[in-house]
């Protein structure tokens, strides 16, 4: 039954092989520090991802993931990647309010990569969502 014509084979998956860049020296490094987690993206000019990191899959779990010593651990693994593809100088683009914005900006310099600027791409609202209505109690 297995060797059915029109069937496919169990087991069998198209192969798509990972495309490797590699000259490119000049990018942009996202970080985005939420609460619960800091996650490091590491893009080329076109802004298509040389390399990634976050706390969690540095090896953080729970309350740990949320500490700058897990966000520069991530950043430090983000880095030494896109620095394996070439990579030189970063442009970096901090979005949001956790406690690794800092340490990651370090830990990206301290990995080698040269930073050129640093941009806050926090996005705040002007007035926002409609509040809840009053309570009566």
């Amino acid at each position: 039954m297995a060797d059915a014509p029109g069937k496919p084979v169990l087991g069998a998956k198209a192969s798509a092989k990972k495309k490797i860049r590699k000259g490119v020296t000049r990018g942009t490094a996202h970080v985005k520090a939420t609460f619960n987690n800091t996650m490091i993206t590491i893009t080329d000019t076109n802004g298509e991802t040389i390399s990634w990191a976050s706390a969690g899959t540095v090896g953080f779990k729970g309350a740990r993931k949320s500490t700058p010593f897990a966000a520069g651990r991530a950043a430090e693994k983000a880095a030494t990647e896109a620095r394996k593809h070439g990579m030189v100088e970063v442009e970096v683009k901090v979005k949001g309010p956790g406690a690794g914005r800092e340490q990651a900006i370090l830990n990206l310099q301290n990995a080698g990569l040269k930073v050129l600027g640093i941009e806050d791409v926090t996005p705040l609202p002007h007035n926002g969502c409609r509040p809840p209505k009053k309570r009566r109690v």
